[in-house]
């Protein structure tokens, strides 16, 4: 089924008043979108990142599901995204970390096997505190970073879904990687 723009639209406003089967309606035309999202975010992983991709976009649809804040439009969606995508991993990054301070033989199942190792985990953990701490000092530059390094956003689609001008988004990015 090919993506149309104007059918993502009108599945995006349906799913904004509420018609959650509007989103497993918007899932097939937006899937092969996601998993390029999914692929970015695993790039840096272990072998058999298919598997990890299809885990990874099949939890963040889990909390898409329950997402309260509704897409005012296609970019708006993929941040959602990879906002949520962010999340899980981060989750998994956290549970890993606790269980490895546990001691003793942990059971690590096929789909933890598969993502972020114990040095990533560390990192991604860093970073997320780093993003915060950045989001009380200054939050929309907290948001260009969230945008452009996990959303994947190029400038001009980060403006546009900040509404501010691209070259703030520029100079936002340039400060908060300092």
């Amino acid at each position: 089924m090919a993506d149309s723009p104007r059918g993502t639209t009108q599945l995006l406003l349906e799913w904004s008043k509420g018609d959650r089967t509007a989103l497993d309606k918007l899932m097939p035309l937006v899937y092969e979108e996601l998993r390029q999202l999914a692929r970015r975010y695993m790039a840096a992983e272990k072998p058999g990142t298919y598997t990890a991709n299809y885990t990874l976009i099949h939890e963040a649809y889990l909390r898409l599901i329950d997402q309260k804040e509704a897409p005012r439009n296609r970019t708006h969606f993929f941040a959602i995204a990879a906002q949520a995508m962010r999340r899980v991993l981060l989750d998994h990054a956290r549970t890993r970390d606790a269980a490895q301070r546990g001691g003793g033989e942990p059971k690590v199942s096929l789909e933890e096997a598969m993502l972020p190792s114990q040095e990533q985990a560390e990192e991604l953990v860093a970073l997320d505190q780093a993003l915060r701490a950045l989001e009380a000092v200054d939050p929309r530059k907290s948001r260009v970073v969230e945008l452009r390094y996990f959303g994947g956003l190029r400038v001009d689609e980060t403006a546009e879904l900040l509404r501010v001008a691209p070259i703030t988004v520029m100079r936002d990015w340039k400060l908060a990687k300092v």
